[in-house]
């Protein structure tokens, strides 16, 4: 199958629903419209036709019809919406009537997508952004990915890549007059001057505290602590729902639980992990392990005690590592006026899993800390690790080139042209197949 085929695809959600829509997008969308609907209506303007069945003239369903000749369509190409009743037999009916034609064949996950960005409809950074958008679930996540669709991304790229470009140009220019020593001079001069300033904004936004990263994939939480102070409830009272296992046995809990909490507009992924105890029992050795491990690579560490005999002291292999330790006293309905400091002077959340009391507080710290942390979404930040390898290669480049000595100029120019390529991978602009599989197997079939 060639790319120049034309596709259809169900868009909207899988399922019964009021309205569904169905697109096409290729060369022949066009006579298809006229075959199934009896005739294109004017571009960009929604008509109410009768759908029939292209072969045997059959009515299908009556619905709004939509024609978007190309270029000037999402994909690029001519594309055509039906907008059709969502029952399943309507929506069948009309994917079977177009594939039936021999002029149209299903998409596959992202065509839609992928055709727009090889028409130059999108960039990478900007089909990235859309993936996010899809999948977001909080109003951070929304507003970080309608930013990276919107181009904000593309933007910051694109304008570095210039200024690559620029100071290549003065090194280009100094290689041709180095018979003018003046001349040569002023121009490597300024390039460096363009690379310095350019090195120092990369690794500045380099330097983010993978903040972007940590908005889209969730601010990771582990709650830890030992046996049997109330850690699987503390889970299920924050999720407001049965999620872990409570028992008074201790050990109960072998294997790291997640879920995941909206806390004002924020992603917070909460773990519930194995009391951590000394004991003989293989499995729950193996609990313990993961625990630590979960521990020390979570963004925050939720270091919960039975108020009736506080354990204040974080183990060292838990502890070890720089992200923030919150104390939480559990249980506080069996001692409310319990000390909430620990002996050198730890401040603790106190709350009670059972009634409820001090939840709202805890929430409202665990945002604190990763609004703190993550930001949300209004700035420019890195949001995948493809983007941070690639502005790192680009950095490294400019470096080698900031430390080129007068005479070695012809050399180091490389170093630019390498600093330009990088930062035109990140929008797709050069090398772009490498990664293209990677970024449209996230899409659904219809985007």
């Amino acid at each position: 199958m060639q790319d120049t085929d034309t596709i259809c695809a169900l868009s909207s959600a899988p399922g019964v629903s009021a309205v569904a829509v169905i697109r096409i997008s290729g060369p022949n969308a066009g006579v298809l419209l006229e075959r199934m609907c009896g005739s294109r209506p004017a571009p960009r303007v929604a008509a109410l036709r009768r759908i029939r069945d292209g072969a045997g003239g059959e009515e299908i369903d009556s619905g709004l019809v939509l024609w978007f000749p190309g270029p000037r369509s999402e994909t690029g190409e001519d594309l055509a919406e039906l907008h059709v009743h969502g029952g399943r037999a309507v929506i069948a009916a009309v994917l079977r009537s177009l594939q039936a034609s021999g002029l149209c064949r299903l998409a596959r996950p992202g065509e839609f997508t992928r055709r727009a960005f090889e028409n130059g409809k999108l960039d990478l950074t900007a089909v990235e952004g859309l993936a996010d958008l899809i999948e977001a679930e909080t109003e951070a996540q929304r507003r970080q990915a309608v930013r990276q669709a919107g181009g904000a991304l593309a933007r910051l790229y694109e304008g570095w890549r210039e200024e690559v470009i620029s100071a290549l140009a003065l090194v280009e220019a100094a290689i041709d007059f180095s018979d003018e020593a003046d001349v040569a001079a002023d121009a490597v001069g300024r390039a460096k001057a363009i690379a310095s300033r350019l090195a120092a904004a990369i690794e500045g936004h380099l330097a983010d505290g993978h903040r972007g990263e940590i908005l889209r994939e969730g601010f990771q939480v582990v709650i830890a602590g030992p046996p049997n102070v109330g850690k699987s409830s503390l889970l299920n009272a924050l999720a407001r729902r049965e999620a872990a296992i409570v028992s008074a046995e201790a050990g109960t809990t072998r294997d790291v639980i997640e879920v995941r909490l909206d806390l004002e507009g924020l992603p917070i992924v909460v773990s519930d992990t194995a009391g951590i105890r000394a004991t003989g029992g293989h499995v729950e050795r193996e609990g313990i392990r993961r625990t630590i491990a979960r521990g020390r690579a979570a963004d925050l560490l939720l270091w919960v005690m039975d108020t009736l005999a506080p354990e204040w002291t974080v183990p060292a292999d838990l502890a070890a590592g720089s992200r923030p330790v919150l104390h939480v006293l559990n249980k506080i309905d069996l001692v409310p006026a319990a000390a909430r400091h620990g002996p050198e002077g730890q401040a603790a959340v106190a709350v009670s899993a059972l009634t409820g009391a001090g939840l709202a507080d805890l929430s409202e710290r665990l945002a604190q800390l990763a609004r703190e942390r993550a930001g949300t979404g209004e700035s420019i930040a890195l949001t995948q690790a493809r983007h941070r390898e690639a502005l790192a290669c680009c950095l490294e480049n400019l470096t080698s080139f900031l430390s080129t000595e007068a005479g070695d100029v012809e050399l180091r120019a490389e170093d630019l042209r390498r600093g330009a390529q990088a930062l035109g991978r990140l929008t797709g602009r050069v090398d772009a197949e490498m990664v293209l599989d990677q970024i449209f197997k996230r899409f659904c079939i219809g985007k």
